[in-house]
């Protein structure tokens, strides 16, 4: 088999695979609360059962909220045959401008100290155009091991998946940040901000994600530092192959923006 041969092989098997992640997947926009509780269920799991988070207020009601899920836009990715909460993530817009330039962005409440680049810093960017992606979560039953702790019950692993839907699943991170990516163009936000784990970047930058580091490392549910992309730049960089799986997301995302009045207002602002 010729290079060329090899690599045509490769594209029609991740095609494939691309295909079957559609099928086993759907992406949902959280409007309502039952609907956000879902979300915030599947946070809880994943942050306080087995990363061991206890956020301040926590409550019995198991679920993981915080101030900034109020201005928000919320996504759930879900298991269509087992109809499990797959992953979720979340898209914060800035908060109200009367809070003032370093009460922006989460980043800032949480690590304002640590952010040292002189150009990409929230306080100087343009209010309308700055956003944080965060919350990103990836339910136990779709992962190969625990984060850190197991306190999950053993309910949480009692579905049975095929081979075949097992093969998909570590897309599930990918189509994550491309849910997100097609959030900030729907949102018409330009400046995208990140505290991760200094893993993930380099990991998101084979698929075309490159992330900069604006900030220093701080301890935050593990060590982590804040990174940066340009949504516009950012576009024009995702892996070819990962094109087909984007516009599919985009797509489905687009009509369920338009209920919230989050994009209500942000088209009303264009008009």
């Amino acid at each position: 088999m010729t290079s060329s041969q090899k690599m045509t092989h490769i594209r029609s098997s991740t095609a494939d695979l691309f295909e079957s992640f559609v099928k086993d997947f759907t992406f949902n926009v959280a409007i309502s609360e039952s609907e956000k509780k879902r979300i915030y269920r599947l946070r809880h799991e994943v942050y306080c059962q087995e990363i061991g988070y206890h956020p301040p207020g926590e409550t019995s009601q198991n679920i993981e909220i915080d101030a900034h899920d109020s201005h928000s836009i919320h996504c759930l990715i879900e298991h269509r045959r087992s109809g499990l909460a797959a992953g979720c993530l979340r898209l914060v817009l800035p908060a109200p401008v009367a809070e003032g330039k370093h009460h922006r962005l989460p980043l800032q409440e949480y690590g304002e100290r640590s952010l040292t680049h002189e150009i990409f810093h929230p306080a100087t960017l343009p209010y309308e155009s700055i956003c944080e992606i965060s919350r990103f979560a990836i339910a136990r039953a779709f992962r190969h091991k625990p984060i850190k702790h197991e306190t999950l019950g053993m309910e949480t692993d009692l579905h049975e998946f095929t081979s075949e839907e097992k093969k998909t699943f570590p897309l599930i991170i990918v189509a994550l940040f491309l849910a997100t990516y097609s959030l900030v163009g729907l949102m018409k936000k330009r400046h995208v901000f990140a505290m991760m784990e200094p893993r993930l970047p380099r990991l998101l930058s084979m698929s075309g994600f490159h992330f900069t580091k604006v900030g220093e490392r701080i301890e935050m549910h593990g060590s982590r530092n804040a990174f940066y992309i340009d949504h516009r730049k950012a576009e024009k960089e995702i892996h070819e192959d990962l094109m087909p799986l984007y516009l599919h997301i985009r797509q489905k995302l687009a009509p369920q923006l338009e209920s919230l009045p989050a994009y209500q207002d942000k088209m009303a602002s264009y008009s």
